[in-house]
């Protein structure tokens, strides 16, 4: 696949980015990209429409980043992206601290990714993000992680995973209909359920 095709994002993110008076998150420009008819359903399967969509999205911010240098630097964040007429004082550095995120992203094979391995990503990038705002140890027990579930302490492993990809889908911030800190708990509690 060639990983040189230009995004159709790059120019109204560009737009979007350069409107806003504050940094912009990832979620933020993905639902200004739905109500302007810019970023439809990709898949028929949820957590892969998710995926593909945020795929997009990264994949666009580093494009401009590239396209925009050395004139302009765009941080790249998922939820610190803003644009600045300075360039950071080491650009190697700032460039080399996502270089393995932007090669992954910038990398078209990787847009039809499975759903296991999305998972497992959406997963680990949350624990990551939580582990940064509220670095403390967990203190969510198995029967309070069933009670976020909303499942019985009788709940099947199936049970288990069939909520926790529903929770995961209805929760999402990338979704018009999410809610981060409750998103949080439920990757919290589904750490402790998944064993």
């Amino acid at each position: 696949m060639d990983n040189n095709i230009e995004n159709p994002l790059v120019w109204p993110i560009l737009a979007l980015i350069e409107a806003s008076e504050e940094s912009s998150q990832i979620h933020h420009l993905a639902i200004e990209l739905q109500k302007n008819g810019l970023l439809e359903k990709l898949d028929k399967d949820p957590n892969k429409d998710l995926f593909k969509r945020n795929f997009l999205l990264m994949n666009a911010l580093y494009q401009l980043q590239a396209i925009l240098l050395p004139a302009q630097w765009l941080q790249v964040e998922a939820m610190n992206i803003q644009l600045s007429e300075y360039l950071p004082e080491n650009i190697e550095r700032a460039l080399g601290q996502t270089s393995a995120l932007r090669s992954y992203y910038l990398d078209w094979q990787n847009f039809e990714t499975n759903s296991d391995d999305i998972e497992a990503m959406l997963t680990g990038f949350w624990q990551r993000y939580h582990q940064t705002i509220s670095p403390s140890i967990s203190t969510i027990d198995k029967s309070n992680a069933l009670q976020i579930f909303g499942l019985g302490t009788q709940a099947t492993q199936q049970q288990i995973r069939k909520k926790w990809r529903r929770l995961a889908l209805e929760l999402h911030p990338d979704r018009v209909t999410g809610d981060k800190d409750k998103f949080l708990k439920a990757c919290e509690a589904w750490q402790v359920l998944k064993n």
